[in-house]
């Protein structure tokens, strides 16, 4: 039988809330949402552990459900069950096959790459990947890998037959990130997730299944969108024509954001026809994430209470699929930063991330370009490359914002070239434009609305086209604020800036515009 390891669940009788364990894992096995069981008891004697493993092993087959033994092999030997689930510290792969009936799939789990490399060489037929995240139902020997410590595992796994199921702390609201940022650079996705609590300790155990199978199915579909407009004109159009919508429908962008910049960041967010809203209580964001159109999370002064604000926000900005604009500024500057910006990517999923190259270098831990504080020391010898590459590993648009701008979906690669020096002069350029991209993200989303699919992080806007508004909106406006003759210096630019931000339309843009679409 070939095994289907989509829905892979483990049982924990000390979970159950209340119900009694055969009618809780009936109502969850009786239906075509759980794949595989995995029947762990951890502090059950042997008799015990065989009396329900019989009764678990009759129950699977009535519905044609295999049924994994954790840990036993004799157990396993004894039931005829599909498979064996080995820890590292159990038998080795290759005893155990010979205690076992030909056939009997063998499973392992693996929290490194050293040890998914093992398995691999070692013959199991798949590999429990995780702790994904911190779980209660298992005490946790190693540190969660996070979700994008999982591609390089799955990356091990190129060329084999050798099945991946991810484990720990997944439940149907984290599990649509998962899925979209569990992927290797090969596009080695997950085989299966495994799921504890989020099922057993469930009072509807199959409606909960029933949930989690939709998200994991629909996440099939999930690629970056091929069908956006391609040539070179048509993305310009289309980020003229995000311009106009956001003077239309005057989106909220709520924006946690940089304290140095924020006033000018929401002046700036006005003078393009959107409405800013400044907030940062962890309190908030469910509430405010219902009624924004994107979400800004700029780290350039990051404390652990706005923290603890952008982990919230950004997980009920994806769970009412709203975009994300995330900002890593001045990443390469502390460990506190690093540690804290792979929180945020490991809750959730960002539709553009926006940096110097500076910062882009310490995402991806490139020694090519390094950061001086919030500035950029250095460039990369083929930026379009670049952010093709990080666009294809990150799951969204790139922006790497310098002299020459680059914009990358994974498949497009644009260059902008407009800007005037002063712009980089000021304080808080880069944060302004952070601002510019979500408030056209924020047009984008509300442009391309598809409630089929619950497992899009996003609606699916053409994002690329509003990261491309958002900069040539900003680098336009600077060029012609520079030519006024009230403008001196830096201190007279930036309110000129603005102005000209909020006078600028669609004709002048591509008048201006210098845009160049790669291949």
């Amino acid at each position: 039988m070939d095994v289907d390891y989509s829905l892979y669940l483990v049982t924990d009788r000390s979970l159950l809330p209340g119900k009694p364990y055969l009618e809780s894992l009936e109502d969850t096995a009786a239906l075509p949402s759980v794949t595989v069981v995995q029947l762990r008891e951890k502090h059950a004697d042997t008799a015990e552990f065989l009396r329900i493993a019989q009764e678990t092993k009759a129950l699977t087959d009535k519905y044609n459900v295999p049924l994994i033994i954790n840990d036993r092999v004799d157990i396993a030997c004894a039931v005829k069950a599909r498979g064996v689930h080995l820890g590292q510290s159990d038998l080795p792969i290759a005893v155990a096959r010979t205690l076992l009936p030909a056939g009997t799939i063998i499973g392992i789990s693996c929290n490194s790459v050293e040890e998914v490399r093992r398995a691999r060489d070692a013959g199991a037929d798949y590999v429990g990947l995780g702790a994904v995240w911190d779980t209660q139902t298992k005490t946790l020997t190693n540190p969660p890998v996070g979700v994008r410590g999982l591609g390089a595992m799955l990356h091990e796994l190129d060329g084999t037959n050798v099945r991946a199921v991810a484990i720990g702390g997944i439940k149907s609201s984290n599990l649509a990130r998962l899925l979209r940022g569990a992927v290797s650079e090969t596009n080695h996705r997950l085989d299966g997730v495994a799921v504890v609590s989020d099922i057993v300790a469930s009072l509807d155990p199959g409606s909960a299944a029933r949930r989690l199978r939709t998200i994991f199915d629909a996440s099939k579909k999930i690629d970056i969108p091929t069908s956006f407009a391609s040539s070179q004109e048509e993305i310009l159009d289309g980020a003229l024509a995000l311009s106009d919508a956001i003077r239309k429908s005057r989106p909220i962008v709520h924006q946690i954001t940089n304290v140095v910049v924020a006033n000018q960041s929401a002046n700036m967010t006005l003078a393009l026809g959107a409405s800013p809203i400044m907030a940062t209580a962890p309190e908030e964001m469910s509430d405010l994430s219902k009624i924004s159109g994107a979400l800004l999370v700029n780290i350039g002064t990051l404390v652990n209470s706005t923290l603890d604000g952008m982990l919230k926000g950004g997980f009920f900005a994806n769970s009412f699929k709203k975009p994300v604009v995330l900002d890593p500024v001045g990443l390469g500057a502390s460990s506190f930063r690093k540690g804290s910006l792979h929180k945020l990517l490991d809750t959730w999923q960002p539709t553009v991330i926006k940096g110097n190259a500076g910062e882009l270098a310490a995402l991806v831990n490139s020694q090519e370009a390094t950061g001086r504080g919030v500035d950029s020391v250095g460039g990369f010898m083929n930026p379009a490359e670049v952010v093709r590459a990080m666009a294809n590993k990150e799951r969204c648009v790139i922006v790497l914002s310098g002299k020459t701008d680059y914009v990358s979906d994974g498949h497009r690669v644009v260059a902008i070239d407009n800007g005037h020096p002063l712009l980089g002069a000021i304080t808080g350029s880069g944060c302004m434009l952070g601002s510019c991209i979500a408030a056209f993200c924020a047009a984008a989303n509300a442009s391309a609305i598809d409630e089929q699919n619950p497992s899009q992080l996003t609606r699916g806007g053409d994002f690329l086209a509003a990261a491309v508004g958002g900069i040539l909106t900003l680098t336009v406006a600077s060029e012609l604020a520079a030519k006024r003759d009230d403008v001196h210096g830096m201190g007279t630019f930036l309110p000129a800036l603005i102005d000209e931000v909020s006078n600028l339309r669609p004709e002048v843009i591509r008048q201006f515009a210098k845009v160049t679409r790669l291949e």
